[in-house]
């Protein structure tokens, strides 16, 4: 293995790996440290944790563990993955957990990039956009967990880190990766190892990329990842991941535990001609909905039935309101994980799931240990394969694919293109 990955959540985590294939490495997803050495055919491996919105010292001590598992693996080169919306509050675990790697590896220097051009996240001037808009005006304010309401970068990391905020401009960005790597040292130099680095297309990243050759630890959204590869592969190890890949035809469903704008517009734009339940908080509190309920509706609809609790920001916030913010997640995340493994015990083959959190659960609650990585869905999304049932997923981040997205999962998961 060359690279060693330790991503904050479950579809961040396949959209860091999606980008490695891309580019033509052999990449594996482990959900959590793994028990077992990684198979010898690996270039990437990517631990996907479930820590975004975990405490500190907890999101500290699992990205230690997933590190001196990498290393054990012989990965010379790491890189820590987050959100392209840098999801996180003033008291997160970003900062804390970028202490901990660059400790751990006797890292003089980072680079805090979470650019992703092809999904409308770019870093100018320290500050993170979604499309054309301030990452506080984006709708992450009302994020139900990690509401960004500071879209300066360089601000809110210095809430977190021990250590002193740098910065790379774009101006400099422009001038290749050499006047890069030159900012990098004099930033440093100056106290500032912790440097946000501006990025607004994938020419950026590419020369950003290639600035990180030497260093130890890269961080960021899995845009950065884009000009990683270049610096590890001979031209003779780049891999087709797209002619590997085979689907499966079977039955399907689609689960859906977003709030954001994106889903929920998703969500009404396939409930329109398909089966569909939706999961309210209220109802899986209170006992009204349960995952035998949710399955049977699934398994026994007249096609592949959509099962959602994807609220707008207001009905959120009042249910936190009442039962509490963390009470209601746990409940979530648990109803779609039994939910999911009842479905794939009833015969699911093709498994949609949107929402990190959501996501996460579902892995977990497989019990999936590693994820092979297929073609492209939609920019930051590949299709997954698991190695030891019959059974191909897509994960995917709240925000990420069209309003057609679902359509199209199913559609590449069957094999079909």
């Amino acid at each position: 293995m060359k690279l060693g990955c330790i991503g904050d959540d479950f579809t961040g985590s396949s959209d860091l790996a999606n980008m490695l294939a891309k580019e033509g490495m052999r990449v594996t997803q482990f959900t959590g440290v793994p028990q077992e050495d990684a198979d010898d055919d690996v270039d990437a491996g990517v631990v996907a944790l479930k820590s975004r919105t975990t405490a500190p010292e907890d999101a500290v001590r699992l990205s230690l563990q997933a590190l001196q598992w990498l290393q054990r693996q012989g990965c010379t080169q790491f890189f820590f993955k987050y959100c392209s919306t840098f999801d996180s509050t003033k008291e997160g675990n970003i900062g804390p957990v970028i202490d901990a790697l660059m400790k751990a590896l006797h890292a003089e220097t980072t680079i805090v990039c979470p650019s992703f051009p092809a999904t409308g996240r770019s870093v100018y001037q320290g500050h993170l956009f979604v499309g054309d808009r301030l990452l506080s005006e984006s709708g992450m304010e009302d994020h139900p967990l990690t509401p960004m309401v500071d879209a300066d970068i360089r601000r809110w990391l210095g809430y977190q880190t021990s250590q002193g905020v740098g910065h790379v401009p774009a101006v400099t960005v422009f001038d290749g990766h050499e006047a890069i790597a030159a900012k990098l040292v004099s930033e440093t130099r100056a106290g500032r190892p912790v440097i946000v680095v501006d990025a607004i297309r994938d020419a950026d990243l590419r020369q950003i990329g290639a600035a990180a050759k030497d260093l130890k630890l890269v961080t960021g959204g899995s845009g950065v990842a884009l000009g990683l590869p270049a610096n590890i592969l001979r031209r003779d190890e780049i891999s087709d991941v797209a002619a590997e890949w085979q689907g499966l035809p079977g039955p399907a469903a689609i689960l859906a535990g977003s709030a954001s704008k994106m889903t929920q517009a998703q969500v009404r734009r396939y409930a329109k001609d398909n089966p569909s339940m939706e999961i309210t908080a209220e109802a899986v509190m209170n006992g009204g909905a349960t995952p035998d309920q949710a399955a049977r509706f699934a398994l026994e609809a007249a096609g592949t039935a959509l099962l959602y609790s994807s609220a707008n920001p207001e009905t959120v916030k009042s249910a936190q309101k009442r039962y509490g913010r963390e009470t209601i997640a746990a409940r979530i995340e648990d109803f779609f994980a039994q939910t999911a493994r009842l479905l794939v015990d009833g015969g699911i083959e093709r498994l949609v799931t949107a929402g990190g959190e959501t996501s996460g659960a579902v892995v977990e609650g497989l019990g999936l240990s590693a994820l092979r990585i297929g073609p492209e869905i939609a920019p930051g999304v590949p299709a997954l394969k698991t190695a030891d049932r019959n059974l191909v997923l897509a994960l995917k981040s709240g925000n990420f694919g069209d309003e057609a997205f679902f359509e199209k999962a199913l559609a590449l998961l069957d094999g079909k293109r």
